[in-house]
């Protein structure tokens, strides 16, 4: 007879402006471009979530919806703790935020604004950034590993007719 414990690993593709996190081992993974992914983590309890947002800020018009950074954020620090987390336990890492259109600056930057709001609302929750793969020209697959912490990352890059995937 054998003593070994099988835990079954959930897998999960997260789509644009969602949010991921479960009690449950998970491996989630995404596609990103301008897009952000902050993957959370508590090395205590072994669990984690992700989310994957579009825009930056909310403008306070409508709901309020995780394909806003600070919306999606907030709401993933807040569905961890809901877990048992504490918030001094909980760390960050940060993907995505790529330049994706040519000569892009400023307010027409999407992914650089992105970035820039992960880091501010990450700094304002007192929650360290770990580690980050953000900007650049090319896109990003990832796949992150809740009990552990790890996180894949594939560089995307876009060729004539097809799309190449390239290990990091």
């Amino acid at each position: 007879m054998d003593n070994d414990i099988e835990i079954k690993v959930m897998e999960h593709f997260l789509y644009p402006g969602t949010i991921y996190a479960e009690r449950h081992v998970a491996t989630i993974t995404t596609i990103l471009g301008s897009c952000i992914s902050v993957c959370l983590w508590d090395p205590v309890l072994k669990i984690g979530g992700m989310n994957h947002y579009l825009l930056p800020l909310w403008n306070g018009e409508g709901l309020p919806s995780p394909k806003y950074g600070n919306i999606a954020i907030t709401k993933l620090i807040e569905k961890v703790l809901s877990f048992g987390s504490n918030k001094r336990s909980l760390k960050a890492k940060v993907f995505g935020g790529a330049s994706i259109m040519q000569q892009t600056s400023g307010l027409l930057n999407v992914g650089e604004r992105n970035i820039i709001i992960a880091e501010d609302v990450l700094a304002d929750e007192g929650i360290s950034i770990i580690s980050s793969d953000v900007g650049g020209p090319l896109g990003r697959k990832i796949i992150f590993k809740t009990d552990t912490g790890g996180v894949l990352v594939k560089k995307v890059k876009k060729t004539v007719g097809e799309q190449r995937v390239g290990a990091r």
